[in-house]
């Protein structure tokens, strides 16, 4: 994982020694990679999230000061993070989607209501819309890191 490409806010998290973090890259083939507040016993409690009899391979990286993991332990080591610290960041690619209408991509004036505020009015059709209705395309952003502080939910009684 290559932290110079991840932005500020996010870079913040990852230098507190206190909460854990999990980092899916959204990499085709990247391993899950997990840093952890130091205990003893780190290297057994990730060998335990292991299911069944396989034993996937699992790497501290010291360049990073982190865990390489099996994309496949993601739900495993969240709901297991959140039992042992309480608290932990998820940090995952997502993609905002943005709406818009071939109306108001196709418009001449100044006139515009639609939910893009203008960004769009009069641009014409193509650069990536997909055209639902009349009254409404959709495209994907560009894929971004974005962060999540998940907390161990109370159980009421």
């Amino acid at each position: 994982m290559d932290l110079t490409n991840i932005p500020l806010q996010i870079r913040a998290h990852w230098s507190n020694p206190n909460i854990p973090i999990i980092v899916r890259s959204g990499i085709p083939g990247e391993k899950l990679t997990a840093r952890l507040p130091y205990r003893s016993d780190n290297n057994t409690w990730l060998r335990s999230l292991a299911s069944g009899t396989r034993k996937p391979e699992i790497k501290w990286s010291p360049k990073i000061k982190a865990w390489k993991l099996p994309i496949s332990w993601l739900n495993r080591f969240v709901d297991s993070g959140l039992e042992r610290y309480g608290r932990l960041y998820l940090i995952q690619p997502y993609r905002e989607i943005e709406k818009c209408a071939p109306a108001c991509r196709n418009a001449v004036g100044h006139d515009c209501q639609c939910s893009c505020m203008g960004a769009n009015h009069g641009i014409g059709d193509g650069r990536g819309w997909f055209d639902v209705s009349e009254t409404f395309s959709f495209r994907w952003g560009t894929s971004a890191a974005a962060i999540k502080l998940m907390t161990k939910k109370l159980r009421t009684v």
